[in-house]
């Protein structure tokens, strides 16, 4: 599979672009999780609790989703609302600093995130995103849309 769109180039981050290397920025980059994030946790053992088994960061699937499950052919992605661009078009203006760097690794976050999403559909994934807001206001909903996914899966006659 290719994908259609040229790449995104995404800057170094370094000072001589304006970007402060201090002891100090790098703890406060080092406290961003990439995985076991809140949300993540509270889905997971949501689904844990009505006896869904699934597998985490599945290295095997293109982008690691957040649970994946392998029987059903199901990828979840819990995605952060700055990281992956929610709202993008109205956000993005509203960036005052470092934007030579933030605009595009944000948009790029985007354009892996289709990326991935295609090559799941290429391998017969259904794929679930849902923004870490979603989970913390409305986990029912969440919780029930991938339930009912599975149990439509569970009567399908191959």
């Amino acid at each position: 599979m290719s994908y259609e769109d040229k790449k995104i180039k995404v800057p170094r981050f370094n000072e001589a672009s304006g970007f402060y290397t201090t002891k100090k920025r790098s703890k406060i980059m080092s406290r961003i999780r990439g995985k076991n994030t809140k949300p993540e946790m509270l889905f997971r053992k949501t689904l844990w609790k009505k006896g869904v088994r699934y597998r985490v960061d599945n290295k095997q699937l293109p982008g690691r989703p957040d649970v994946s499950i392998k029987k059903y052919k199901l990828a979840i992605f819990i995605d952060g609302e700055y990281w992956h661009g929610y709202n993008w078009h109205e956000r993005k203006d509203k960036l005052k600093t470092n934007r030579d760097f933030w605009i595009p690794k944000i948009e790029r976050n985007m354009q892996r995130d289709r990326e991935v999403n295609q090559q799941l559909k290429d391998m017969g994934y259904t794929v679930f995103r849902f923004w870490a807001y979603e989970i913390k206001d409305n986990l029912k909903t969440c919780i029930n849309d991938v339930m009912v996914y599975l149990d439509i899966e569970k009567f399908k006659i191959y």
